[in-house]
């Protein structure tokens, strides 16, 4: 599958904002977006441009479809079937991107950034309600299990991330059981609990135009 293979600090200082995209690194001073806290390229540091409210819309949606590490069809195809469901559409988005299986491991702590996430899974590394699921953007449902398969339970990668989390429950909707290298979605998570600073709303109004 397709998918960015560009600079990835860069798209932290395209945005304004950090994305924390490369796990620990964000936190350090090595992190680039907090050593040129401007926009990429020859004149980042000379754009005082007043955005457009086109603009702004179209800065929220990729600043999303960023976080999540997902290219412009993916994201069009979650938002239809965001639109389809019940609810609110700029929340039911966030759910559904919430509740990828790569950003599901990444929030539990098996993994120290998304996209080591995805490697792993990728990579065989992990069950899901006992089976094997190798698809990042398969969609983990309120009580599945997600568990790290006996063969990789000495993995140094995913140790040294969990030594960084603490044991329970660090975010509302997810459990972690690190004696036994086990996750759990435990219901659909809600917006106020989502960890990510966007105005999803912004890209509701941008697809409706």
């Amino acid at each position: 599958m397709a998918r960015y293979t560009g600079a990835v600090c860069k798209t932290c200082r395209r945005e304004g904002a950090k994305l924390f995209l490369k796990g620990e690194r964000c936190y350090g001073a090595k992190c680039s977006f907090e050593r040129k806290e401007y926009a990429p390229g020859q004149h980042g540091q000379n754009r005082r441009r007043k955005r457009s409210e086109y603009g702004t819309q179209l800065r929220e949606k990729q600043k999303i479809r960023r976080t999540y590490g997902i290219l412009e069809t993916q994201f069009h195809n979650y938002y239809e079937k965001a639109a389809s469901q019940k609810g609110i559409t700029g929340e039911n988005l966030l759910s559904m991107l919430e509740r990828r299986l790569d950003n599901v491991i990444y929030r539990i702590g098996f993994a120290s950034s998304l996209r080591a996430a995805r490697q792993l899974v990728r990579h065989r590394h992990f069950l899901v309600n006992g089976k094997l699921v190798d698809i990042p953007s398969f969609i983990v449902t309120p009580g599945d299990i997600v568990q790290v398969k006996d063969k990789s339970r000495k993995l140094k990668v995913i140790h040294d991330s969990l030594r960084r989390v603490k044991e329970g429950r660090q975010i509302s909707y997810l459990e972690l059981d690190k004696a036994r290298l086990m996750g759990r979605l435990s219901e659909f998570p809600a917006r106020v609990d989502i960890p990510v600073d966007v105005n999803e709303q912004a890209v509701v109004e941008l697809y409706s135009k």
